[in-house]
């Protein structure tokens, strides 16, 4: 199909992408806990003559074409919001005390529209486009559990691609960066350090142990970590966000618990750090007379993007939007004056499927800072530029298409 014939018919879905993503912006829910966004997406692709299927613990997914044979092409959208009020000045704003401010309703809803595209051209396709609408991508947990509940089978998954909207870049509204080949975005692991003392009166500190002097101690020793024993070329992050104990100023509590996460790039750094937390964690209560342990949660893996579908996403994409509305890594490396990398340094639980098959990432510019969208996501003034949603249904559609055609 003609890149200008579908951009066309994408724009002129516009109206409902709009309406669909203002109802979700207005409705989010978290984790798993997706009950109205569940049956609004059913109901959204039983309409338009789709069969989705349940998937996991709140996952759907629904298949289009078939009547060629060929290779199956996934397309992943991903529907979970977070536990933050919203504070934006949008019309449509959420007040349930949760928030879009990731963009997930973007996603779901230009995925939504990509869905009707395809329908529409579903006699052409060369093989099967498999729709993925994902739930708990927040806590890293929905990918894996969809894809443990038969996400790549049946038909098996050939190949990935998901977009993931970004406010606050410096390109215009609509642009698509291809994320280079190889590591694009980190692994990422959330712990918990429980530290077990011996509550006492506070003037009397000597007959207990302060677990809250150990959580200090702790949180300045696992800055060591980076600061001596990581090599100049070894990219981490290791954040302490959370420390609870205690409920009186006079009183030395039984325990405090502190909460963290960890980003890595590479397995072996990731692995190399989490053995140092544990033994940092171990020997610093050991030294004020206390016991503590470590609990890692929910995480997930880098995310890698093949390298032939890079080629192939940023092929395609220019073909789609033009070389002026989409760059790969080396087309911004040749822009940029120092050259940086393209990686991000947010984790993204996507890193799932593109361990499984070959992935790729995209990036979809949806707000510049000077013209009102400053703020980052997750943050509950974050807004995003509605004029790109048209543009990722299309960027959906047409990737899915140009690649099964290619290799048919």
């Amino acid at each position: 199909m003609k890149a200008d014939e579908l951009l066309k018919e994408s724009s002129q879905l516009s109206e409902i992408i709009l309406k669909e993503r203002r109802t979700l912006h207005k409705n989010p829910e978290t984790g798993f806990d997706l009950k109205n966004t569940v049956s609004f997406v059913k109901k959204e692709l039983s309409d338009m003559g789709l069969t989705p299927v349940d998937c996991g613990r709140a996952g759907i997914t629904a298949l289009v074409g078939g009547k060629k044979k060929g290779k199956t092409f996934l397309l992943r959208a991903d529907m979970d919001a977070l536990p933050i009020k919203e504070q934006s000045d949008v019309e449509f704003a959420s007040e349930n005390g949760n928030m879009h401010a990731c963009g997930h309703d973007m996603h779901t809803s230009m995925l939504l529209g990509a869905a009707r595209l395809l329908k529409a051209h579903e006699n052409k396709i060369d093989g099967t486009v498999k729709l993925m609408f994902q739930p708990a991508e927040e806590i890293f947990e929905g990918s894996q559990d969809m894809i443990n509940s038969g996400l790549l089978d049946n038909p098996r998954v050939d190949a990935a691609l998901m977009i993931h909207v970004m406010a606050g870049m410096p390109f215009e509204a609509g642009t698509v960066i291809v994320s280079p080949a190889g590591v694009s975005a980190p692994a990422a692991d959330y712990f918990e350090i429980k530290i077990n003392g011996k509550g006492c009166h506070g003037s009397m500190p000597n007959m207990g142990v302060d677990p809250i002097t150990v959580a200090a101690h702790t949180l300045i020793n696992l800055q060591e970590i980076n600061a001596r024993e990581l090599s100049i070329n070894d990219r981490a992050v290791l954040t302490i966000g959370k420390i609870n104990a205690g409920t009186a100023s006079n009183a030395i509590p039984d325990t405090a618990v502190m909460g963290g996460s960890l980003r890595t790039y590479e397995e072996e750094t990731r692995g190399f750090i989490k053995e140092r937390i544990a033994d940092m964690v171990q020997a610093t209560a050991k030294a004020f007379r206390a016991e503590a342990e470590v609990t890692f949660g929910s995480g997930c893996p880098t995310l890698v993007n093949d390298a032939d579908m890079c080629q192939c996403a940023d092929k395609y994409v220019k073909e789609l939007l033009g070389k002026d509305r989409a760059f790969s890594a080396a087309d911004l490396a040749k822009l940029s004056a120092g050259g940086q990398s393209s990686k991000s340094a947010g984790s993204e639980d996507f890193a799932y499927v593109s361990h499984k098959v070959p992935s790729v990432m995209l990036a979809l510019a949806s707000g510049q800072a000077e013209k009102g969208y400053r703020y980052p996501q997750h943050h509950p003034m974050v807004k995003f530029d509605e004029s790109v949603l048209p543009v990722g249904s299309a960027v959906y559609a047409y990737t899915a298409l140009r690649w099964l055609e290619d290799n048919k």
